[in-house]
């Protein structure tokens, strides 16, 4: 049973939609990659909020073993900084940059007062899985090994399965997360059931196009088994930092939010599930002109500012 979009979206989120979709139309996965990439950069130029006048950056480069992978660092002004917030940024694995999240992270560095630390990790399709993975990988043992400060990742999207999957792969080591905020992820659950089937049809991101994204990633390759790929692949859910996952009711990835968090509280560890009623896919450029994203961009950084403090948030 397919959802009704004209019950649980009200007019100011479909006002958002509808401006999204002048700028990155709903069949974006049917143009090519330029494309794709050309009319992301334009959409998220035309939604650029701008910096808090307290917040400054700069960018950095970090040496990789071929490579470099570029990051940009933000600063609050006169505020001394108590934990690390890694960001991981949306876009399927294909679209956006340091530039597509900008005013995000700087928005999230004056509310919290967290050193952001940006990564430009590699696209797909020249660069295939895992090599985004590998850069957020290296971007996480690169802060850890230079700083004593917590890291907390954070990430939408695209970047909140990145998020997972490095939280996956470093537990057990001498530094780890001390929290992981995913917000709205894919995290490689089933797509023949529950949200992927109830919206399907969504709007921001349809099922179709989730495949097409980990078609696409993976290079026609089934990384399905792979938790480096689909974390939900993960046998072993013990030993994750706290979790706090965020998604969107309207959206086919809401059900993979659900399913991560059961499966970490299955495994004894700690993990909030807060499902955004009346959002779609994307809606952090929202923030500042749709009540709902607003409210829930203010519980993302309580979350990513009380998990770096060593707090649980409890009920945000």
């Amino acid at each position: 049973m397919s959802a009704d979009y004209s019950v649980l979206i009200d007019a100011e989120t479909w006002a958002f939609i509808e401006r999204t979709n002048s700028f990155y139309p709903p069949d974006a996965v049917d143009y090519t990659v330029a494309q794709q990439r050309d009319v992301y950069n334009t959409m998220c130029k035309a939604f650029f909020a701008g910096y808090p006048e307290s917040v400054s950056s700069a960018d950095r480069f970090i040496d990789a073993r071929d490579h470099k992978i570029p990051i940009r660092i933000y600063e609050k002004r006169d505020s001394d900084p108590e934990a690390v917030c890694l960001y991981f940024h949306g876009g399927g694995f294909v679209v956006g940059g340091l530039d597509s999240h900008d005013d995000v992270c700087a928005e999230i560095c004056e509310a919290t007062g967290f050193r952001v630390i940006s990564v430009d990790y590699r696209l797909a399709p020249e660069n295939l899985h895992p090599a985004s993975f590998r850069d957020c990988l290296a971007a996480f043992e690169h802060v850890a090994s230079i700083s004593e400060l917590p890291v907390v990742l954070c990430g939408d999207s695209a970047g909140g399965n990145l998020a997972a999957a490095v939280s996956h792969t470093v537990r057990g080591d001498d530094r780890q997360p001390i929290g992981q905020v995913l917000i709205y992820p894919g995290l490689g659950g089933a797509t023949d059931r529950g949200s992927y089937l109830t919206h399907a049809q969504a709007p921001m991101l349809t099922t179709r196009d989730t495949l097409y994204y980990a078609e696409i990633r993976g290079g026609g390759f089934n990384w399905s088994t792979d938790p480096r790929f689909a974390p939900l692949a993960d046998p072993d859910f013990s030993g994750l930092p706290n979790t706090v996952v965020i998604s969107a009711e309207c959206d086919p990835l809401s059900d993979d939010g659900r399913h991560y968090c059961q499966r970490i509280s299955a495994a004894g560890g700690k993990a909030i599930w807060n499902n955004e009623p009346g959002l779609a896919h994307g809606y952090l450029r929202a923030r500042h002109t749709v009540t709902r994203a607003r409210s829930s961009f203010r519980r993302i950084c309580t979350a990513v500012h009380l998990l770096g403090q060593g707090r649980w948030p409890g009920q945000l």
